[in-house]
């Protein structure tokens, strides 16, 4: 489903074995570990917290209509507009030693801001520091991570990196999977790349 469809018409998931195509469905992949062998799921953001205003929400949620800025309750609507705020840049947040994006989905000035993957309350977000090259600060985020393609099994990146990045025409190696519609590590996540790697024991 392209982008601009959404809340128009219902994605599908197709199962690549039989062709089938569904609505309501998830397909799922079980990995079978040789003896010996283990895997780890583990995440690329090139995306960091930004030096601005802590971010809080009052509730779980893919939606908000308000937000405690620095502890002082905001139209999250109305201060994206006054602070001018670029929302192809996630929101950013530390869970527990991992930093994962929540994205902007539509902004209605005034009123409601939709989010494609869920913020929880409690959790202390900002806005992600603007990058400038996103190849380059992918490519330096493998190297960091000392990933290589002789583990790395299977990956996934998201859509808007996608779309955002530019990334048409670049390659991405050692990741050669799927660009979808959120990733799942930890929980849903957005504008990052998932992957599965196996080690021996």
């Amino acid at each position: 489903m392209h982008l601009d469809n959404l809340g128009k018409i219902s994605p599908k998931v197709f199962d690549g074995l039989s062709g089938s195509a569904h609505e309501q469905k998830a397909v799922v992949m079980h990995v079978h570990v040789k003896q010996g062998k283990t895997v780890d799921v583990g995440i690329v953001n090139i995306f960091e917290q930004g030096g601005g205003d802590t971010l809080t929400f009052a509730s779980d949620g893919f939606s908000c209509t308000d937000v405690m800025v620095n502890g002082v309750k905001e139209n999250f609507a109305d201060y994206i507009t006054k602070n001018d705020l670029d929302t192809k840049l996630p929101l950013v947040a530390d869970y527990y030693g991992a930093l994962v994006n929540i994205s902007f989905q539509s902004v209605e000035p005034g009123a409601e801001v939709k989010f494609y993957a869920p913020v929880f309350a409690g959790i202390r977000y900002k806005h992600a520091k603007p990058i400038s090259d996103y190849a380059t600060l992918f490519d330096a985020q493998l190297k960091k991570n000392k990933l290589s393609g002789n583990n790395v099994l299977f990956s996934c990146n998201c859509i808007l990196n996608y779309l955002y990045s530019g990334l048409e025409g670049h390659k991405t190696e050692p990741f050669v999977g799927p660009i979808t519609f959120g990733e799942v590590a930890y929980q849903l996540l957005n504008q990052t790349l998932v992957y599965l790697e196996v080690h021996d024991l």
